[in-house]
C-alpha cells in the first residue's frame, strides 16, 4: 500500500486527515466517497484514501482526503466486546484512576487507594466462584444425598469426605483465575508493534503522555500482584473452613504464608513510584513474579492438604468462614471508598483549578463515584450469580430446602442496597428532570427564537421539536449530580453489609424500625435479584449488538471507548488501552506527511478529537507549524474537562492551540448532548476576535431550516451529535484552515 507514486509532487499539498468518533463508521462514510483503498495500517486500525481516477476523489479546494479508521481497536472481535461486558467493573475501576483532581500532592494517595480497591474486586471475583463451586456445590449439595440424587454430574463426588469434595471443586476457581489472567495478558499482544519504548516528553501537559507510555511493565507487575492475591484469596477460603478448635501446625503455617502473600500484595500496590516505573526494573520484576509463583505453589499445597488431611471438619450448613469473609470484604470496600472520597475532596482544596477558575461543587469527584459504581456492580453481579445457582440447586423445594441453600447474609444486604440505590436514583432522576424542565425549556426557547426569528406559523410543530432537542441536550449537565447521588446511595448500601457480620436480617430491621413487613422486604430482595440479572443480560445483548450493528454501537460505544482509552493503571484485568496504538500511529503518520512536504489538516469528530488532542501534544515543534485542527462534536471541554481535570484542562487546551498557531476551528451545536464549545459559546450577535482561544469556536444552527426546501418534502433533520462534513460551515472551516496553512507555507518560503 502506497500513498503516492514516487514521481508525484507532494510539496505544498494539503492532506485532510479525518478521525471518526465512536460511531464505528466505515472509511467510505467518513470520507463521504464510495470507493476507498487502504494506504497504511491494518484491518484493526488503518488509513484510507479515495481511489484515484474516480470522480470527486479530492476534497475542498483540491485537498487530499484521508481517514483513520480505529473503531475495531477497542472492540474488534466478539470475544473482546463481550469481555468488556463481563469485565465492566474492572474497567470502571481502572478509569477512576485517571479522574483524580489537579493536585500533585494527593496523586500517590489516590492511586494507591484506587489500586487497593481494584484488588478487592479481584478478591470478590474469586470469592464469587468459591461461593458457587466450593460452598454451594461441594460443601452443601454434594454433602446432601437429596441434592445429588438424579444429578450424575454431581453424584460422582457425593458421599466423599468433605476435604476431597472441596479440593476437587477448588479447581474451578483456579480455572477462573486462569481465565482472567489469560484475558488480561492476551489482548495486549496486538499492540506490541506500536509501543514507543522510552518516554520522550514533548509537553508539560499530562495529556501528552496518553498513548506514549510503554505500559507493559506496569501492567505486568499489577497482573502478577492480582494473580497472587487471587490465589491467596482461594487459599484463605479453604483454610478458614477448618474447625478452629483443632490446631495443626501445617495449617497454621499455610495460613501465615497466605496472610504474608496478601500483605505483600497490599504493600506493593501502595508503592506507587516503584510500580509506575515504565522501564523494566529487574529486582521489582523478580519480586512481583516471585510473589505470583509463591502464591500458585501455596495454592497447590493448600488443595493437597485439604484433600489429604484426616482432621475432622466442622458441622455447618454453610462453608465455615465464607459468609464472614464476604461481609468483611464488603465492609473493607466501604472504608476504602470513604477514604478515597475524603482524599479527593481534600485534594480539590477550595474548589479552584490550577488555572484559577472555580470548579462546580460536584466537579472532579469522578474517582470515588466511578469506583463506587464499579464496586456496586461487582457486588451485584456476584450476589446474582450465587443466588441463581442456589435457585437451581434447591429444586424449588420447601422452606427447609431453600434455607439449606440460602446465600450468605451479606449478599442479601448487598442486593437490597443495590436495588434501593438504583430505585432511588431513578426517582431522583425523574425529579431532577421535572424540576429542571422549565429552566431548560426556557433557555431552549430563547436559543431557537434567536436562530429562527422569522419562523412562519406553519413551522410551530417543527419549532417545538427543535426546542425539545435543545432542552434534552442540556440535560447532560444534570448527569453529574445524579451520578454522585447514586454513588452515595450505593456506598451506603454496601455499608449495610456490616449487619451481615452481626447476623441481622434485612426483614428484621425493616419490620422493627420502619414498620415494613418482612415479606415485603424479601420480595424486594427477589425483585432486586431479577433486576440485576436483567441488567447483566442487557449488557451482554448490548455487547453483541455493538459488535454486529454499527448503528447500535454508536450508543453503547461511548462507554467502551471512554473506558478503554486510558491505560490499565489500576486494574490489570481491565480491557486493553487502544490509545497505546492509536496515538503513536497518528503521530507517526502526521510526522511522515509533514516530512514529505505536505500540510496536514486534522479533522476529529467526537472522541476522535480527544485522540487528536493527545497526538498534537506529542508532535515535535518542527511538525506542528504545518498542522491545523478542525474539531466537531468534541467532548473535550464539556465532558473530559469535567471527568479528567488533570489531563484535559484549560492549560492543555491552550497549549494545543498555541502549538499549531491557533489554526483551530471547533464546530458545535446546541442540540448536541455530547459535544460543545471549547473556549467560548459565541452566540448570535457576539463579537468574535480574529485569532486566539476566543476565535476557535463556531456555532452551527441546527437544523439548517424549519421548512422543507423546494427540492424536498421533509424539513432538514436535527443532527445533534452526528458529523457535519457535508455542511457548508464545515467546508468553509476547511477553506479557512487550508488557506492559513498555505499562507504559512508561503511565509516560510
Amino acid at each position: 500500500m502506497a500513498d503516492a507514486s514516487p514521481t508525484e509532487p507532494t510539496t505544498g499539498r494539503i492532506v485532510e486527515l479525518r478521525v471518526h468518533g465512536v460511531s464505528g463508521a466505515g472509511a467510505d462514510r467518513v470520507l463521504n466517497r464510495p470507493f476507498v483503498h487502504q494506504v497504511a495500517g491494518d484491518r484493526s486500525g488503518g488509513f484510507y484514501r479515495p481511489r484515484p481516477g474516480y470522480p470527486d476523489s479530492t476534497g475542498t479546494d483540491g485537498v487530499t482526503l484521508e481517514a483513520y479508521r480505529w473503531n475495531d481497536l477497542p472492540s474488534g472481535t466478539a470475544v473482546r466486546t463481550l469481555s468488556l461486558v463481563f469485565l465492566l467493573p474492572f474497567m470502571l475501576c481502572n478509569v477512576a484512576l485517571w479522574m483524580r483532581p489537579e493536585s500533585p500532592s494527593a496523586k500517590h494517595a489516590i492511586v494507591a487507594l484506587c489500586r487497593v480497591l481494584a484488588l478487592t474486586l479481584t478478591a470478590l471475583y474469586v470469592l464469587t466462584i468459591v461461593g458457587v463451586a466450593v460452598d454451594l456445590i461441594a460443601w452443601r449439595c454434594m454433602g446432601d444425598p437429596a441434592c445429588v440424587a438424579g444429578r450424575s454430574w454431581l453424584s460422582w463426588l457425593g458421599g466423599r469426605p468433605p476435604g476431597v469434595r472441596l479440593g476437587v471443586l477448588a479447581l474451578v476457581p483456579v480455572a477462573a483465575i486462569g481465565i482472567v489472567w489469560w484475558l488480561g495478558a492476551r489482548p495486549s499482544h496486538s499492540f506490541d508493534a506500536f509501543r514507543t519504548g522510552a518516554v520522550q516528553e514533548t509537553s508539560v501537559q499530562q495529556l501528552s503522555a496518553v498513548g506514549q507510555w510503554d505500559r507493559s511493565p506496569v501492567v505486568g507487575r499489577l497482573r502478577s500482584v492480582h494473580v497472587a492475591a487471587a490465589f491467596a484469596t482461594l487459599d484463605g477460603s479453604l483454610l478458614a473452613a477448618w474447625d478452629s478448635d483443632n490446631s495443626s501446625w501445617v495449617r497454621a503455617a499455610l495460613a501465615v504464608a497466605t496472610l504474608a502473600v496478601l500483605l505483600a500484595c497490599l504493600v506493593l500496590l501502595t508503592q506507587v513510584s516503584g510500580m509506575d516505573r515504565t522501564s523494566t526494573v529487574p529486582p521489582l520484576e523478580r519480586v512481583t513474579r516471585g510473589l505470583r509463583t509463591i502464591a500458585f505453589g501455596l495454592t497447590i499445597l493448600v488443595i493437597a492438604y485439604t484433600m489429604s488431611s484426616g482432621e475432622p471438619w466442622p458441622q455447618s450448613r454453610m462453608l465455615p468462614g465464607y459468609s464472614a469473609t464476604v461481609a468483611w470484604l464488603f465492609v473493607s470496600q466501604t472504608v476504602l471508598l470513604v477514604a478515597l472520597a475524603v482524599v479527593v475532596i481534600w485534594a480539590r482544596g477550595d474548589g479552584r483549578r490550577a488555572d484559577g477558575q472555580r470548579l462546580p461543587r460536584l466537579r472532579a469527584l469522578g474517582a470515588p463515584v466511578f469506583v463506587t459504581v464499579a464496586a456496586g456492580l461487582a457486588v451485584a453481579f456476584s450476589a446474582e450469580l450465587v443466588y441463581r445457582v442456589a435457585d437451581v440447586l434447591d429444586r424449588d423445594g420447601g422452606r427447609a430446602q431453600k434455607l439449606a441453600f440460602d446465600p450468605p447474609l451479606a449478599y442479601k444486604w448487598a442486593i437490597c442496597g443495590f436495588f434501593l440505590a438504583v430505585l432511588t436514583a431513578v426517582l431522583v432522576g425523574v425529579l431532577v428532570t421535572v424540576v429542571t424542565r422549565s429552566g431548560r425549556w426556557r433557555v431552549a426557547r430563547a436559543i431557537v427564537a434567536a436562530d429562527f426569528p422569522d419562523a412562519p406559523p406553519e413551522a410551530a410543530l417543527r419549532l417545538r421539536q427543535v426546542q425539545q432537542a435543545v432542552a434534552r441536550a442540556r440535560f447532560t449537565e444534570r448527569l453529574e449530580p445524579l451520578a454522585v447521588v447514586y454513588a452515595g446511595l450505593a456506598a451506603l448500601g454496601l455499608a449495610t453489609s456490616l449487619f451481615g457480620l452481626l447476623q441481622i436480617y434485612p426483614g428484621d430491621v425493616s419490620e422493627e424500625y420502619l414498620g415494613v413487613p418482612d415479606n415485603l422486604v424479601n420480595f424486594l430482595i427477589v425483585a432486586g435479584s431479577y433486576a440485576i440479572g436483567a441488567i447483566l443480560v442487557g449488557l451482554v445483548i448490548g455487547g453483541i449488538f455493538a459488535y454486529r450493528t454499527a448503528g447500535f454501537r454508536r450508543y453503547v460505544g461511548v462507554l467502551w471507548d471512554l473506558g478503554t482509552f486510558w491505560p490499565r493503571g489500576a486494574h490489570p484485568f481491565a480491557p486493553p488501552c487502544y490509545a497505546e496504538r492509536a496515538v503513536p500511529e497518528l503521530t507517526k503518520r502526521i510526522t511522515y506527511l509533514v516530512d514529505r512536504g505536505e500540510g496536514v489538516l486534522l479533522s476529529g469528530h467526537s472522541h476522535g478529537s480527544v485522540l487528536l488532542a493527545a497526538t498534537l501534544l506529542q508532535l515535535p515543534r518542527r511538525v506542528t507549524h504545518r498542522v491545523a485542527l478542525l474539531t466537531y462534536g468534541s467532548p473535550l471541554s464539556r465532558l473530559y474537562s469535567r471527568l479528567f481535570p488533570t489531563y484535559v484542562n484549560q492549560g492543555s487546551l491552550r497549549e494545543i492551540g498555541g502549538r499549531i498557531g491557533w489554526r483551530w476551528v471547533n464546530l458545535w451545536r446546541d442540540t448536541d448532548p455530547i459535544g460543545g464549545w471549547i473556549f467560548a459559546p459565541h452566540r448570535r450577535g457576539d463579537t468574535v476576535p480574529a485569532t486566539g482561544p476566543a476565535a476557535v469556536d463556531r456555532r452551527l444552527i441546527d437544523p439548517q431550516g424549519l421548512m422543507p426546501p423546494p427540492s424536498d418534502s421533509v424539513p432538514p433533520p436535527i443532527l445533534g451529535h452526528w458529523p457535519c462534513e457535508s455542511q457548508e460551515e464545515f467546508v468553509q472551516a476547511v477553506r479557512d484552515l487550508t488557506a492559513r496553512l498555505r499562507a504559512e507555507r508561503r511565509t516560510e518560503g
